[in-house]
């Protein structure tokens, strides 16, 4: 196939059968599309083209810069197409959880601006967030020469995936929508807009939405708590929404990478092992056929960083046995937790060392007097290397909503810490109590 612009080979993707000997369904025949085969390496090629394609026209003369609040697939492939036409691209995001999209994104020539956001993506409903603060700036009237795209708000996503991503399936499958279709929810364009298509041509289509575990980090996906505050996602759109933890992306993505063939990242590997275990509980009391879909959103390459902090084995290294992932439910309820009015007695009589997990940025803007800042990653780091601490003197530590710190605080007591306990609901319970904050001058 010839074409004159790179932007004509997005869509049109593979639906790949996965072999019923590797997956062990009996009665469902279980498809891949295999997104990861656009031209710029993800599911979010489609998005970014559609919400930019007709903005174009004028924008170089008019000095714009194309502006999304992204941090992985959907800066990369804006970047690259706001590179073809002359522009400039802006990546505004809280935090860039994975190092290689952060390199490529710079190689590109993108400007990356990190805010210090709550969540992986902005909360409409906090006022103060200032991810929320820029998104609002770019969205108002009359602000300066931006082209923003806007994914978490803008149809455009889900239309993309409505008229592209949707039909292709059907017309795969000859002419007949899947019985169920399993997707991982970001902005929840792709979800919402392939189900949009797949329900048009047959109602009886069920969705199912897979989000992430609590303190957890799948890429692309958005957690339980998180996926509330994208403005495109709709609850009563999915049959379902389950929970998926990076330890099962990471098995699922193992499964199609080795018995597949397919170079999927974590993000499909979600999509995989979610699939399995919600069409596993359907499979057996079947009398007929059906047919289910997921999507491989992008590919493994991108993510050797995140594999190699996760299981370090599988990329012959040993394993690290202080790695917080390593932290098991059993352990989570065994941690110590402290509320807020405890936690300021606490701090008053007890003197314990009161350690911030948040980025700097956050930290600046508001902490609890006296505390000390070491970011998250930071601090794995150093806790990798044994304790950190004195086990003389107590410790609390303190995350934006206490999930992360709770994790943190089972694995310090796991090693052999005599008193860790983290801030029941974080700085943002500590904020909503009224309690103290200082900011730095």
């Amino acid at each position: 196939m010839r074409y004159d612009s790179i932007t004509e080979a997005i869509g049109n993707t593979p639906l790949v059968r996965i072999d019923p000997q590797v997956h062990g369904l009996r009665n469902i025949d279980l498809y891949a599309k295999l997104e990861m085969l656009n031209p710029f390496g993800s599911l979010k090629d489609r998005a970014a083209w559609n919400m930019v394609r007709d903005r174009l026209t004028g924008a170089a003369e008019r000095g714009e810069t194309v502006v999304e609040l992204s941090s992985g697939n959907t800066a990369k492939a804006l970047a690259l197409i706001a590179g073809l036409h002359g522009l400039p691209f802006k990546s505004v995001t809280n935090r860039m959880r994975v190092p290689e999209i952060k390199d490529l994104l710079l190689l590109l020539g993108a400007e990356i601006e990190e805010l210090p956001g709550q969540s992986e993506c902005l909360d409409p409903t906090d006022t103060s967030d200032p991810l929320t603060v820029f998104h609002q700036r770019l969205s108002a009237p009359g602000s300066g020469a931006h082209l923003h795209t806007d994914q978490y708000f803008n149809p455009l996503n889900a239309d993309a995936h409505a008229r592209g991503t949707g039909p292709e399936i059907i017309a795969d499958l000859d002419g007949r929508a899947p019985d169920y279709f399993i997707a991982c929810v970001g902005t929840a364009g792709s979800s919402t807009g392939v189900a949009r298509a797949l329900r048009a041509h047959d109602p009886a289509v069920r969705l199912i939405g897979l989000v992430g575990a609590k303190a957890d980090f799948v890429p692309g996906i958005r957690t339980a708590d998180e996926v509330q505050e994208v403005g495109l996602f709709d609850p009563a759109a999915y049959d379902t929404v389950e929970v998926v933890s990076s330890a099962q992306a990471l098995d699922g993505m193992l499964v199609l990478l080795r018995r597949c063939a397919l170079l999927s990242g974590p993000t499909g590997g979600a999509a995989y092992y979610g699939a399995v275990r919600h069409l596993r509980e359907v499979d057996a009391s079947l009398t007929e056929r059906r047919t289910a879909v997921f999507i491989v959103c992008d590919r493994v390459e991108s993510y050797l960083g995140y594999v190699r902090l996760r299981r370090p084995e599988l990329l012959g290294r040993p394993a690290a046995p202080n790695a917080v992932t390593t932290v098991g439910e059993d352990e989570l309820a065994a941690a110590r937790t402290v509320e807020v009015d405890e936690a300021r007695k606490w701090i008053e009589t007890g003197q314990p060392l009161v350690v911030d997990l948040r980025g700097p940025f956050a930290y600046a803007a508001l902490h609890i007097d006296g505390s000390v800042n070491i970011v998250d990653e930071l601090f794995e780091e150093l806790v990798r290397g044994g304790l950190p601490f004195s086990t003389s003197r107590p410790v609390l530590l303190a995350c934006p909503v206490g999930e992360k710190s709770l994790r943190y605080a089972a694995l310090l007591t796991r090693m052999g810490h005599p008193d860790v306990r983290s801030l029941a609901g974080g700085i943002i319970a500590w904020r909503d109590a009224g309690a103290p904050l200082v900011r730095d001058r």
